[in-house]
């Protein structure tokens, strides 16, 4: 890899980084919290709704396209306010008592999350700029392991650090982190794209339009779409309860921030890495069919350990191996939505498959606190449930493969 590919490398992951540290702690570190104090998993299976910019971006994605400082840079105008919004609200979120003002909280975790989804819009579309295709398969392992590793750093190593540094000082170093993050953005260059001979040229409204409404009318683009959106279902839903599940058979929270927090992120880097090896080693589809076929396996390995009941080793066990193939899945799933993205509307574009995929999941978490709180499943029917929808996605491979084939032979733009 040359040295220019390091440096996009690394100016990616700091830019995902930042993006992943209030998600980390918004799924990890507030579930433990919430559930020893008492509240109800109805209530904790229902905090994804702090993520709803992350589901509404494509709205507002458009305008990130369209408009932007030439002098700054088209991307750089967005990501600058952005990173400074979200470093003051962490700061923010600091001198709240977090016993008293949960509500208050809350609200600058969907603020922190606010920030966070359009400064990804702009990073989406920088990366879709500054990445040649052959690099997809690093730059989106690029961009997984840097927001991973900020979800590390915010839902795990910071948490564990809190005995030290408090609940103020988790999210002051939260602020600092984004802080240093924008610095390296104020400076970093940013690629111009010379695209069917219109250099700099802004698309109008009209455009921008046409051009996504073309994309979306591509052969198989329904197929992709469907299997975006429902890739990771099952695995919500099993995720969204093993938490509390493990509080509820008499964990600490210190050992759950271990084993989920602080080990499955690191078995989730180490696997987003095996995604990104894989996407430049065999074909994108290849790749997912085998990640999810694989993935199966530690999600079945939760509902055994529901039935018979959990152990250290077996709750170490399943937890690696699914953050692990979670992470493999995740990363050549990315790169396969890049490598169909139209790039002369490359944050539009990709905002949209995105926010697929954030909407896709979403479901999971409310239904499966819905399945054990008002229909009286018990942990081991939704862990099930989980799967068993996990193994039937994988039906949806067959007709993507072949629709995408006969799209790629139709569009020039992939």
């Amino acid at each position: 890899m040359k040295r220019t590919s390091y440096r996009k490398l690394g100016l990616l992951s700091a830019l995902y980084f930042v993006q992943g540290l209030p998600y980390g702690f918004q799924t990890t570190a507030l579930a433990v919290y919430l559930r020893t104090q008492g509240v109800s998993l109805m209530v904790i299976s229902s905090i994804g709704l702090l993520s709803l910019p992350w589901m509404g971006k494509a709205l507002w994605a458009p305008l990130v396209d369209r408009y932007g400082s030439e002098r700054i840079g088209r991307r750089k105008s967005w990501i600058l306010p952005m990173q400074a919004g979200m470093a003051a609200a962490c700061a923010a979120a600091a001198f709240v008592p977090v016993p008293g003002a949960l509500t208050v909280l809350l609200g600058l975790v969907f603020l922190m999350n606010l920030f966070a989804a359009t400064q990804d819009i702009a990073v989406d579309g920088f990366a879709v700029d500054l990445l040649e295709p052959h690099e997809l398969g690093w730059g989106n392992t690029a961009q997984v392991v840097g927001y991973k590793a900020g979800m590390l750093t915010g839902g795990g190593l910071l948490v564990w650090m809190s005995e030290l540094i408090g609940w103020r000082g988790l999210f002051l170093a939260m602020s600092l982190l984004s802080l240093l993050v924008l610095a390296v953005a104020a400076v970093a260059r940013e690629p111009r794209r010379s695209e069917e001979g219109t250099a700099g040229e802004r698309l109008s409204w009209h455009d921008v339009k046409e051009r996504l409404l073309a994309a979306l009318r591509l052969p198989g683009t329904g197929w992709m779409l469907l299997f975006i959106g429902t890739y990771k279902l099952g695995e919500t839903m099993v995720d969204v309860l093993f938490k509390p599940f493990l509080v509820d058979m008499h964990f600490t929270p210190a050992q759950i921030g271990q084993w989920v927090g602080t080990w499955g992120l690191v078995a989730s880097l180490l696997g987003s890495f095996a995604g990104g090896w894989l996407a430049t080693r065999m074909p994108l589809l290849g790749a997912l069919a085998l990640a999810s076929f694989l993935r199966v396996f530690p999600l079945g390995g939760e509902w055994w350990l529901a039935v018979h009941g959990p152990t250290p080793p077996g709750v170490i066990a399943v937890t690696v191996a699914e953050h692990f193939f979670g992470g493999v899945l995740t990363t050549a799933l990315f790169a396969f939505m890049m490598s169909r993205v139209d790039r002369r509307i490359g944050a539009t574009h990709y905002t949209l498959l995105a926010s697929v995929e954030v909407m896709g999941k979403a479901p999971g978490g409310p239904l499966a606190g819905l399945l054990a709180t008002r229909a009286g499943w018990s942990y081991s029917d939704v862990f099930l449930l989980g799967t068993v929808l996990s193994v039937a996605f994988l039906a949806l491979l067959l007709p993507l493969r072949q629709r995408t084939s006969h799209s790629q032979s139709v569009s020039p733009q992939v």
